[in-house]
């Protein structure tokens, strides 16, 4: 079996930590809405996210976390912009993104996650504790101005 981190320390050898996670999007008359969880040991609002788990992919890994901190199964849409940034303990984290829409679960409230919103794309840039995770959002913007092309 290829072993994925070895094979992802040669593409970003910096790289200590590897994350994955989800935007979850709705279209809501035309706009798009995020989902946005709050993670009460964190105190902060962000991205459904976790650390990739031995014999993981990313995109198995957003799945896996989004379903563990919001209770929804999930099917990735599109892949977004990588987050690189240096962690609280001083290594270099690397989370890729994915867009995600629904496709079964209820939320309940658990040690991670203790409650989630919607917010419209303007809504969601000013709730967002980290910059970071701002600059997803411009990544989804071309998607709702299509929608309102269509409407």
């Amino acid at each position: 079996m290829v072993d994925l981190r070895s094979r992802l320390a040669d593409i970003h050898p910096d790289v200590e930590v590897w994350a994955a996670g989800g935007v979850i999007i709705r279209d809501a008359g035309g706009e798009i809405e995020v989902l946005i969880v709050h993670r009460p040991h964190r105190a902060d609002w962000s991205f459904p996210k976790g650390k990739m788990e031995p014999g993981e992919t990313l995109g198995r890994t957003a799945e896996r976390e989004v379903h563990e901190e919001t209770g929804y199964a999930c099917r990735r849409l599109r892949r977004l912009p990588e987050i690189r940034y240096v962690d609280a303990e001083g290594r270099e984290k690397l989370i890729a993104y994915w867009t995600m829409e629904i496709t079964d679960g209820d939320f309940v409230p658990n040690d991670e996650v203790d409650v989630l919103g919607w917010f419209g794309l303007t809504a969601a840039a000013t709730l967002l504790t980290y910059e970071r995770d701002v600059e997803i959002l411009d990544a989804i913007r071309p998607v709702e101005r299509h929608l309102k092309m269509l409407a």
